[in-house]
Parts: structure tokens; C-alpha cells; sequence
């Protein structure tokens, strides 16, 4: 099997997983709009759409030989860490997870785990993995999907902040947002490293 084939099945087996966990939640309390569920999804539809080729081209991929790959494959192993992270904030949430701006029963801060490297690790892992994708494919259009995931998930995470704030107030977010960074880990103290003296 190919890089490329490795890759795809890594997502499939993603997916299949992250869907089976999403019965093992709380009852929702706070939602966010219908309007702006179905926009994320578009997005996330168009963004996917673009990232995965055609079944034709796919099936190839999955058939492939293992030709000049090496380079791949270690995109390939970007990918799986990027899943790694998602599923280690994913259980680290708990039943407070969810996939759309949803709050749920006991809803709170969490800034432990990958909680306290990123504000939005699941986000995180989930950049990683489609970029690592996107440059295993090497086809214009798997990276306009990566670019269009990216800017997807960007939006998303900041709306829900604003309603993790107008929840549980800006006293309970605002000082662990000014410590961990939204998306990117370490940033905050990289830029605190260049102001040093």
C-alpha cells in the first residue's frame, strides 16, 4: 500500500471511530443556532470535498506501490499524531464533548490535557491532519480543501468562545484565553520570547 493509501485509510478508520464516540455525551443545555450548524457543515462538506480526490483517483491511491514515498510517509506519521491529539482531547473532554456549538449539563473551563497547550486541540489535530493529507496528495485541489478546512475551523472555534463567554462569563474564560493559545501550541510564549530583553 501507498503513503497516500495509508493516509485515506487513516481517516476512514478516524471517522468510523469519532462518529461511534459521539453516543457518549451529556444532555445539551445551551445550542447555537440552526442556521449557523447547517453553515459549518457546508463548509466542512466543500472543505472535505476538495481534500478527499475522487473515488476513482482514490481507489488507485489505496492500490498504489510504495514508489518514492519515503517523504510521505512521514506526512503519514503528522497525520496519525494529529488524530492522536484530537482523540486525546476528545476523552479528555469526556461526555462534555460535542460536535456542533452545543454546551452541555456541568459544562465548564477545561485547562488541563491538551486543554492547557491549545484552547481547541480537537481543532488542532484536525489542521494537522488534513494538511498532512492535502501534501501527501500534492494536488491543488486536496490543498484548497486544507486552506477552506482551516479557515472553517478558525470561525468555528471563535464562535465558540463568544459562547463559552456569554455562558459561563467572561470571568471564567477570559485569563485561561489570554494563557493558551487558540489553535497553534506554544505561541504565546514564543512571542513572549521575542519581547524578552
Amino acid at each position: 500500500m501507498s503513503a497516500a493509501g495509508a493516509a485515506l485509510w487513516l481517516w476512514l478508520a478516524y471517522a468510523v471511530s469519532w462518529a461511534a464516540a459521539g453516543l457518549w455525551t451529556a444532555r445539551a443545555t445551551t445550542r447555537a443556532g440552526r442556521g449557523e450548524g447547517l453553515a459549518y457543515l457546508a463548509g466542512f462538506a466543500l472543505g472535505f470535498g476538495l481534500l478527499f480526490p475522487t473515488p476513482g483517483a482514490g481507489g488507485a491511491l489505496m492500490a498504489g506501490g510504495g514508489g518514492a514515498d519515503g517523504w510521505r510517509w512521514g506526512l503519514v506519521t503528522v497525520e496519525a499524531g494529529g488524530f492522536a491529539f484530537a482523540w486525546w482531547a476528545r476523552v479528555h473532554l469526556g461526555r462534555l464533548w460535542s460536535g456542533m456549538m452545543t454546551l452541555r449539563d456541568g459544562h465548564r473551563v477545561i485547562e488541563s490535557g491538551p486543554y492547557g497547550l491549545v484552547r481547541h486541540p480537537i481543532y488542532t489535530g484536525l489542521i494537522a491532519s488534513g494538511w498532512a493529507l492535502a501534501f501527501i496528495l500534492s494536488a491543488p485541489r486536496a490543498l484548497a480543501g486544507a486552506v477552506v478546512l482551516t479557515i472553517v475551523m478558525a470561525i468555528k472555534a471563535r464562535n465558540e468562545e463568544r459562547l463559552l463567554r456569554a455562558t459561563l462569563g467572561p470571568a471564567a474564560y477570559d485569563g485561561y484565553a489570554a494563557r493558551v493559545p487558540m489553535l497553534v501550541p506554544f505561541m504565546p510564549r514564543l512571542a513572549a520570547g521575542r519581547r524578552a530583553p
